[in-house]
């Protein structure tokens, strides 16, 4: 570990010895003293758990008391911090910085490695950057930074996202009278966002219950110019009790998006584009648009598919021609953090379909029997002009049973849960980039998109005669997953408490590419296999409000693509499913009558990650230490701090197929942009050939936010929320890579309430400061995303 991080862990762990020792005092001699009546007057902003939680082990049990880093995130606290997407939760969950996805916030990225998203529990179909994953409709957002319970599935270690949509019950119990509210917000680079909700509460006979609906329009352009998305969504949830013991819930989810553009940012990086914004100039006049269709087709850039003038692959030899060259318009300019890479062709299409249904049985020993079944799917049509093409149509359904007891023997007591799950997906994914038909440099973003470096995609109609892009992709997968689950949480005594669960899986997996350009093994690959995964922790309850606990996992999970399908090629070779592990310790805390929660934590785990384009499996190992705390100072004042100092590796050799810029092959930028350089295997680079620094994340990132909420006055009440995350430098993965330097961003919010309405004002950035995220996967190199300068948006809201 980092001398940084070393200094950072003493420091925290200073920190929270002296905390225990001020605090000694205060509390009880043997048990922790936690007010629930002073903690309910001071959490104003939403910051504590009202019920226990179900996500890190399936059983009813708070986060606070759970062996196992988690954080759990109310809608008010996003309401309060101004987060909008997934990326602003690094203000309140360690772990979680994300690099860019092409600009999409599809998922988060924890302890190094891409999150996988669930919903209610269940696994969604995979959305890497496929479109940004919408929070609005949550009433709380849980982020476990582990593996899943094996109540949910099989996953990998690194981490997850719990999505909880709004419900009719408040607090554990049904609203007693309708309620409901309308918002309006409007803000900088012509934001426009609608949503309304209301709860109803229904008794139909011995059925008692209620309805909830959200709905959500959002018609906004963006901080990136060329950039407009719009998305639609709709929520329902329905939640009765049936009466003798028996209840159900029931709904579902409908999200619409257009226009969600996948963006690298910048290209043609170097360290002075970086630090000084002086941009390289030029365009190649070479390859011309000949039948003037407004982009370059297949026969206008050389023989298809394998004649692709753009394609310079890299063996160790500088090579360039005339189709590389800039010769029109080179210079240096100074570029705008709101120019990107982006042109009229590009297009992204999403809608996704979500539907949940559950039904249950409570017995009087308060055991309870549950049938659940869930389904998702996902469809995205999207296009990138330098390149870069995809359909992705994929569905997935799972049906879960399972049987929560209790069960006492004295000094020992113990919950558990058992039962069993299948799991089936099918899906079909259309992409081309095996041609070469690729080039992010060859645009001079300065200038414009044009007809010479928008490349064709198969959307594209062609006249007669002419041969266009084709899919050079076409797998189409299916997988079925049958699973028998069981977890125990046995209590020794009044401190000790031992936690273990396991689950088998039983897979039959299948998949067929039958694109034009597959390069992977002909014909329908099958293949079957069953895999076990455990995990176990123990915790101990001690004195002055502390928990000590270590915890140990093994997961084996699916090596899915994109569209959440397996490639043929892993499939025959056997590398579709995969092993990690995760070792874990930590120390919670609830102090203070329980005003000042949190929890420090070590870890090390081993995973993998798909690397390059889709055919290679890769292992990371991380390591690390995340603090969080949550503190009501008073009824006016709260606080929240989170902080890591991680560090992961990528497990050599790396023989991935990369996307390498220019200078690695010894080549001037103004003799190269116009094509693209790729090296078939990574670790062929200098300094590669062994385990390397995943630099792409920052090896520490710390959050402040302070939160104020007046009492409730003949005027009204008022708040304001101030916080500071400071992210230390990154860079790119090749030696000697262009490096983006640390940062602090500052965001700031608002809110005036009275009566029935309240306006919020939310700034974003607030001190306009410029910074850097670099590219995620293939083309981590070539690419690196400017973040967004200040933003302001007015949010009105009406209640009733």
């Amino acid at each position: 570990m980092s001398r940084r991080a070393r200094l950072f862990a003493t420091a925290l762990t200073s920190g929270l010895l002296l905390s225990a020792s001020a605090l000694a005092e205060d509390a009880a001699p043997e048990t922790t003293t936690v007010d629930p009546v002073l903690v309910l007057a001071r959490d104003r902003a939403g910051l504590l758990e009202k019920q226990p939680s179900t996500t890190v082990f399936g059983l009813e049990k708070p986060l606070l008391e759970t062996p196992r880093s988690a954080s759990f995130v109310s809608d008010t606290t996003l309401q309060r911090f101004g987060v909008e997407t997934l990326d602003g939760l690094t203000a309140v969950s360690p772990g979680t910085y994300t690099a860019s996805f092409y600009g999409v916030p599809g998922a988060l990225n924890i302890r190094g490695t891409l999150a996988e998203n669930y919903f209610r529990g269940f696994k969604r179909v995979e959305n890497r950057g496929t479109y940004a994953t919408p929070i609005g409709g949550a009433a709380q957002i849980e982020i476990v930074r582990g593996p899943p319970t094996p109540l949910y599935g099989a996953g990998k270690v690194g981490g997850m996202l719990n999505f909880i949509p709004k419900s009719a019950r408040d607090e554990g119990r049904f609203l007693t009278a309708p309620k409901g509210a309308l918002t309006a917000t409007l803000g900088s680079y012509d934001k426009k966002n609608l949503t309304g909700e209301v709860a109803l509460p229904v008794r139909l006979g011995q059925a008692d219950g209620g309805v909830y609906a959200y709905g959500e329009l959002d018609d906004s352009k963006s901080f990136y110019r060329g950039l407009h998305p719009r998305r639609q969504l709709a929520e329902v949830s329905a939640d009765f009790d049936l009466g003798g013991g028996w209840s159900t819930a029931f709904g579902g989810m409908v999200y619409h998006s257009d226009g969600e553009v996948q963006t690298p940012g910048w290209n043609r990086l170097t360290q002075d584009l970086i630090d000084h914004r002086t941009y390289v100039t030029g365009r190649d006049t070479t390859l011309v648009d000949a039948d003037g269709n407004g982009r370059l087709t297949p026969g206008e850039v050389g023989f298809y598919p394998f004649g692709s003038a753009l394609y310079i692959p890299y063996f160790g030899f500088p090579a360039t021609d005339a189709n590389h060259t800039l010769d029109a318009g080179v210079g240096t300019t100074r570029l705008s953090p709101r120019t990107v890479h982006i042109s009229t062709a590009d297009f992204s299409k999403t809608r996704t379909n979500t539907l949940y249904f559950d039904l249950a049985r409570r017995f009087d020993d308060d055991s309870t029997l549950k049938l659940q079944l869930f389904y998702d799917d996902q469809e995205n049509k999207r296009f990138v002009a330098y390149g870069y093409p995809a359909w992705f149509d994929s569905s997935v359904w799972e049906a879960r049973a399972s049987y929560a007891f209790s069960r006492d023997f004295g000094v020992i007591g113990a919950q558990s849960i058992v039962g069993a799950s299948y799991r089936r997906f099918e899906g079909r994914r259309r992409e081309s980039f095996n041609s070469g038909m690729i080039a992010l440099d060859r645009r001079d973003i300065a200038f414009g998109a044009t007809a010479t470096d928008i490349i064709d995609s198969p959307f594209s109609p062609e006249p007669a005669g002419v041969q266009g892009l084709q899919w050079e992709n076409d797998n189409r997968g299916t997988w079925s997953q049958t699973g028998l689950f069981v977890t125990s949480d046995v209590k020794l005594g009044q401190r000790l408490t031992l936690t273990l669960g396991g689950r088998y899986d039983w897979y039959d997996v299948a998949a067929e590419d039958t694109g034009f350009l597959p390069f992977t093994v002909s014909g329908r690959q099958t293949d079957k296999r069953g895999k076990g995964t455990y995990s176990a922790s123990l915790a101990y309850q001690a004195r002055a409000g502390l928990m000590p606990y270590i915890s140990y996992a093994k997961a084996s999970a699916l090596e899915v693509s994109q569209a959440g399908e397996l490639a043929p090629g892993l499939i025959a070779d056997g590398s579709w499913l995969s092993d990690s592990d995760l070792a874990e310790a930590g120390v919670k805390f609830q102090l203070l009558r329980g005003t000042l929660v949190g929890s420090l934590a070590g870890y090390r785990q081993n995973r993998t990650q798909l690397s390059g384009l889709t055919s290679v499996v890769q292992g990371t190992r991380a390591k690390g230490v995340e603090l969080e705390v949550r503190w009501l100072a008073s009824r006016h004042l709260s606080f929240t701090a989170t902080g890591d100092a991680q560090h992961t590796t990528v497990k050599g050799p790396d023989a991935s197929f990369q996307y390498v810029p220019a200078y690695t092959a010894g080549v001037a930028g103004a003799q190269a942009y116009g094509g693209s350089y790729v090296v078939w295997t990574f670790d062929s680079l200098p300094g590669r050939g062994g385990d390397y620094d995943y630099t792409l994340i920052p090896k520490s990132v710390v959050s402040l936010y302070g939160a104020y909420t007046s009492d409730t006055h003949a005027w009204g009440s008022a708040g304001a929320t101030l916080g500071v995350t400071h992210v230390t430098k990154t860079s790119g993965t090749v030696q000697n890579a262009v490096a983006y330097p640390a940062y602090a961003v500052v965001n700031a919010s608002a809110y005036y309430a009275r009566g029935p309405y309240t306006a919020e004002l939310n700034i974003d950035n607030l001190f306009n400061k410029l910074y850097f995220t670099p590219d995620a996967d293939t083309y981590a190199n070539l690419g690196a995303l400017p973040g967004k300068g200040r933003e302001w948006r007015v949010t009105l809201k009406r209640t009733f």
